[in-house]
């Protein structure tokens, strides 16, 4: 139990690292390695004094000679042994700690310096790369992570990804994001030419892609990158940088675990230099995944669910549809479209399997070849490089690297004839995937799959079988098998629930039945039809082979996914869940623990209620008369969400992006679920740019709302052919427009009935509670803030900074008029319009105001309460090390 406690609170260590707003100096690690190494030299010394000493006979030896001193006598030596093992097992822990921490740190520091200088910061530099992963393609760009092998300047961090951006033909219709859409795009950078190419492959490729960039005289040339391919570009490098928002996705940290310190944009025209397919380990896996997607987009073109199969055979999801991830989340079979560690167990088992088999029939000059090498050796090492070439071919992700190790100490443990136990098992696998990788437990994953693989090793360890009764018949073991199975699946669904609702705040309430069909059909089924498929594709003349296996495992899938996506659709199907405290995840943990053990104690199946605080927890609301207002980041758009005491307002919906990506779904609608809002009560769009109703239709998708205003139909605005639930009310907004919820007044100011341009026909909302008052202003400019101002627009508290701190706005009427004490800017880092404008912001901290930037701050959450104006950041809120680094 100690190598296991130790292993434990190394990894303990790690963690404690990557939760720091800053890493300790090396001095502090030294200074605190040494303080414990005193500690420990003090603990032997007095230790064996200690022993020493109560081995000496004392002044009443006389009374030893009786029985009872005798007996004292022990049980003082006994108290002596167990204190000493007790710190012998602390000082362990406290060194397992200590080292945990000392690693963590000394590879953090490692990774912050290899960093973007700030002179190269948003500046074009000339770089010699080489492609080192597996190229994401979508119609709009190719995405690549690269390692520099030369800058001019210097000052580039080690890797890097790069956005090649690529121009959309005319005449493409908008469907490309479908799945036979993108699959025919990475089809055509995966089979485009090298530089000295040409000819009907090359024209084929470059169609609609990056060829419609370059002169007509040069197409020919054009490459798509591949792993392994040196390149000569000129990049646009910056910092990583990404949105902070409360509950949100860091990409900025999982940009760094993945050793990531720089992004780029291409310029002009790159140059490929040379192709080094086997340069590294790392390159040569990426290349064979690029030849194996090569090889089977013939056959996945045009099919329904060909990215699934494609994802399913070398990790690659870029082909899977975003309404086939809302499908995947709500019915909880998300893991099962990826590579788990459930389809890298079944497929090192089944080569292990038909190695033992063959080892035990073949013959060697007349004998069996088992009577020479045991056949558990060729198996087990067979099955383990079955598995080690699947995670290669999977991408090497977290879950990949867990199920390896432990498969590894497994397969060394059964050559050795060493018992271990399933518990060793998972620590050891721990142990190394933090060695290898400190930032793997900053993925859900990490903890997601260690957890259902401790689940499973725990509920199978109490199934027996009854003694003294007859072998049960063939269909009795196939139902209990199946009941088995069930119950196994159901303790996973339960027990990771509390894990998941942490982290993506919703619950799927029909996962258990999704997956009591799925699990099966997809792992053993779809899977192995997918490998046999990407198998056929390489072998010359296979391809009528190759389409039979992806014909026959897509409609599997197809058949898989009929009832799936009833389910999913079902009201019931999945339930928000508000964002818990932090205690409440220990406590349902110690509940499920309870509930799994073997032995417990009376009543431990009541220990299931422990869970119900981290998935039912209710989410703060304002007292009476309060209000609290989020300014979401959302880069250079809007979106803002106003709560009272019993209703939320939600001014601007964030914007939208290319890939049919927008903030409505990736931003606004994950805060919503995680502050417990099941309803939008107001929604307001202050006017029709994208910047501001890019998001529409998604959160109109996500979530109810009551009642809407805008400054335009805002029913014309939502794309008809994906229709949304519109809001049971919708009006205009205009100038007088007033109602009180909760003792908070909102109030729009404008804009009036005269007709004007876009942005100066914004909404502008003005929230007045009992203690202060807020403005949200839109894109309006210095004309309207004059009229505002004529109009009796007195002091304000919180104002919005008109057209996200646009010189042509926030004038000094405006700022003297209100005075504030807070002053939001929402507005995009690098932001090409320049906002916010330097002079607009001096001009509102002349005046006391303290001003706050999306782009540097993240978040910014403001409370209104009696006698008290307070407001944080989310970068504030949360600081990491790696921020802004």
């Amino acid at each position: 139990m100690s190598g296991r406690a130790w292993i434990l609170a190394f990894v303990a260590g790690n963690c404690i690292v990557h939760g720091l707003p800053a890493l300790p100096s090396q001095g502090a690690i030294l200074r605190g390695l040494a303080a414990l190494l005193l500690i420990s030299l003090v603990i032997i010394v007095a230790r064996r004094a200690w022993a020493t000493f109560g081995e000496q006979p004392a002044d009443g030896s006389r009374d030893d000679r009786r029985a009872g001193g005798r007996r004292r006598g022990r049980q003082a030596r006994r108290r002596r042994q167990s204190v000493g093992r007790l710190l012998h097992m602390l000082l362990l822990l406290a060194w397992a700690l200590a080292l945990g921490v000392s690693y963590a740190s000394w590879r953090a520091e490692l990774r912050l310096a290899d960093a973007l200088a700030p002179v190269n910061d948003d500046r074009v530099s000339r770089v010699t790369l080489q492609v080192v992963t597996l190229p994401r393609v979508d119609r709009q760009s190719i995405q690549f992570e690269a390692r520099v092998l030369d800058a001019r300047p210097g000052g580039v961090p080690s890797r890097i990804m790069v956005n090649w951006p690529l121009a959309v033909p005319a005449g493409r219709p908008a469907s490309t994001s479908s799945a036979a859409g993108k699959a025919l795009a990475l089809q055509a950078a995966a089979r485009s030419p090298g530089p000295s190419g040409g000819g009907r492959d090359a024209k084929s490729a470059g169609h609609g892609h990056a060829l419609s960039r370059l002169p007509r005289e040069r197409q020919g040339e054009w490459s798509a990158p591949r792993p392994g391919q040196v390149w000569r570009m000129a990049l646009r490098l910056r910092r990583s940088w990404s949105a902070r928002n409360p509950h949100g996705f860091d990409q900025e940290g999982h940009l760094f675990a993945r050793g990531v310190r720089a992004t780029a944009t291409v310029r002009g025209k790159p140059v490929l230099l040379a192709d080094h397919p086997a340069a590294s380990l790392e390159v040569l896996a990426e290349r064979a995944r690029h030849a194996v997607r090569a090889a089977m987009l013939p056959h996945l073109s045009g099919q329904r669910y060909g990215g699934v199969l494609l994802a399913l055979a070398v990790g690659d999801q870029a082909s899977i549809q975003t309404g086939d991830w809302q499908v995947f989340n709500r019915s909880g079979i998300t893991h099962l479209v990826s590579i788990s560690g459930s389809h890298i167990t079944m497929i090192a088992a089944l080569g292990g399997l038909s190695v033992y088999w063959l080892a035990r029939r073949l013959r060697w000059r007349g004998r069996l070849l088992a009577e020479r090498l045991p056949a558990r050796l060729p198996a087990a090492w067979t099955a383990l490089a079955v598995a080690w070439c699947y995670c290669l071919l999977a991408g090497w992700g977290v879950p990949a690297r867990r199920t390896f190790l432990m498969l590894a100490v497994v397969a060394i443990a059964y050559v050795l004839r060493v018992p271990v136990t399933g518990t060793r098992i998972v620590c050891l696998a721990a142990l190394f995937v933090v060695l290898l990788d400190p930032w793997a437990v900053l993925a859900s994953g990490f903890w997601l799959s260690f957890g259902a693989v401790a689940v499973l090793l725990t509920s199978t360890q109490w199934r027996g079988m009854a003694i003294g009764l007859a072998p049960p018949s063939r269909m009795l073991r196939w139902r209990r098998a199946v009941v088995a199975a069930i119950s196994l699946q159901l303790a996973v669904s339960v027990a990771l629930m509390p894990a998941l609702a942490l982290k993506f705040h919703e619950i799927s309430l029909v996962s258990p039945l999704a997956n009591a069909y799925a699990i099966p059909l997809i792992g053993v089924v779809v899977t192995p039809l997918s490998l046999l498929c990407a198998a056929a594709s390489l072998i010359p003349g296979a391809g009528p082979v190759a389409g039979v296996f992806a014909a026959i495992g897509h409609g599997v899938l197809q058949a898989v996914m009929a009832p799936t996506a009833w389910l999913a659709a079902l009201p019931v199907a999945s339930l928000p869940a508000a964002a818990a405290p932090f205690w409440t995840l220990p406590l349902a943990l110690a509940g499920i623990a309870l509930a799994v053990a073997p032995y417990g104690p009376p009543l431990r199946r009541a220990a299931w209620l422990l869970v119900l605080p981290a998935l039912c927890w209710r989410a703060e609301r304002p007292p009476h008369g309060d209000w609290w207002l989020d300014a979401l980041d959302v880069g250079q758009a809007g979106a803002i969400v106003v709560r009272t005491a019993s209703q939320t307002l939600l001014f601007d919906t964030g914007g939208a992006h290319h890939g049919g990506i927008d903030d409505g779904a990736r931003i606004v609608l994950p805060f919503l679920r995680a502050a417990g809002v099941r309803r939008l009560d107001v929604l307001v769009v202050s006017h029709a740019d994208s910047d501001h109703a890019g998001g529409l239709h998604s959160v109109l998708q996500g979530v109810e709302v009551g009642q809407s205003y805008a400054s335009f139909d805002l029913p014309d605005a939502v794309h008809p052919a994906a229709p949304a639930r519109m809001p049971v009310r919708s009006a205009r907004c205009e100038r007088g427009r007033a109602w009180v919820v909760d003792g908070v007044e909102f109030t729009f100011l404008w804009p009036d009935a005269l007709p004007q341009s876009r942005n100066a026909s914004s909404c502008v909302l003005r929230i007045r509670g009992p203690h202060h008052t807020a403005l949200l202003t839109g894109d309006i400019g210095a004309r309207q803030e004059r009229r505002l101002i004529d109009a009796g627009l007195g002091g304000i508290d919180v104002v919005m900074a008109p057209h996200h701190g646009s010189a042509s706005s926030s004038s000094i009427m405006l700022v003297h008029a209100t005075r504030p004490a807070h002053v939001i800017a929402q507005a995009g880092r690098w932001s090409p319009h320049g906002h916010p404008s330097p002079y607009v912001q001096r001009r509102w901290e002349a005046v006391g105001a303290h001003f706050w930037r999306t782009d540097s701050d993240g978040a910014i959450s403001i409370q209104s309460s009696k006698g008290a104006l307070s407001a944080i950041s989310a970068r504030a809120r949360r600081g990491t090390y790696w921020g802004g680094s």
